[in-house]
């Protein structure tokens, strides 16, 4: 193998790693990681990529007698504008609309950008949600803006614990703990009525759904370990929202 050929490898290895990791920090189906990178792979004619991804890494090798590399994954979220982005460039490569080149500027542009709402914009939308799921669950009217403040300043409290110890389990428990405490005052000084619903409405905005949606669909498409991983969690998500709640009731 010359040393073009070399290159040309790595440069393709470097390309398909990206375009994975990227889509698992923002939260993708091991399913849709793997076949993407496959896709973009067998658009430069290498057909026997062999790719190993789970949560927090994943496998790479291009066939038996090419380089391998591996790259591990600390962070992950949700952000599906980032995975339907690298999709994008995924197709584009595949109907040679775009060069390899081409498409690892364009996942490094994604990878590099921000792609959330400005965080009162997404306070503003979690306040909204917590009042209409309180009406959605048979809430009363007079306890709607009770659950938007409450949902509001707890989705708040999870981004500002967020982005100061990085620890998820923390963020969604401190912030459970803020809805519950909101709750609680807003009934006993009259703002208030019905309290389980107030709290219910509140921290729909904080509860795992997507997670545990792609853990079921991982477990379907046969990734066990990974769906397992999302899973677990998942559950530990909840276990810290439910852990919240139950401190301020149990007062």
């Amino acid at each position: 193998m010359t040393n073009n050929e070399v290159q040309i490898n790595e440069f393709a290895l470097e390309s398909l790693l990206l375009a994975g990791r990227i889509m698992i920090e923002s939260g993708a189906e091991i399913y849709r990681v793997e076949d993407t990178i496959q896709r973009m792979a067998q658009s430069q004619n290498i057909m026997n990529v062999q790719s190993y991804v789970t949560s927090t890494g994943i496998i790479l090798s291009l066939g038996p007698t090419q380089p391998t590399r591996i790259t591990s994954i600390a962070r992950r979220s949700t952000d599906l504008e980032k995975v339907a982005l690298v999709n994008a460039v995924s197709r584009k490569l595949s109907t040679q609309i775009i060069t390899l080149a081409e498409a690892h500027d364009e996942l490094q542009k994604i990878q590099s950008t921000n792609y959330f709402l400005p965080t009162y914009v997404q306070v503003i939308a979690a306040a909204i949600a917590s009042g209409s799921f309180l009406i959605m669950f048979n809430g009363q009217w007079q306890d709607f803006f009770a659950a938007m403040v409450a949902g509001g300043m707890g989705y708040l409290t999870y981004l500002i614990a967020h982005d100061l110890t990085r620890v998820r389990f923390f963020s969604e428990f401190t912030a459970s703990l803020i809805v519950g405490l909101l709750a609680f005052f807003a009934v006993r000084y009259g703002f208030g009525s019905q309290l389980d619903k107030i709290i219910i409405g509140s921290v729909m905005p904080l509860v795992p759904g997507l997670p545990i949606t792609i853990a079921v669909r991982d477990l379907m498409s046969g990734h066990l370990l990974s769906g397992l991983a999302k899973g677990a969690e998942a559950f530990l998500t909840a276990f810290a929202i439910g852990s919240g709640i139950a401190i301020v009731l149990s007062f």
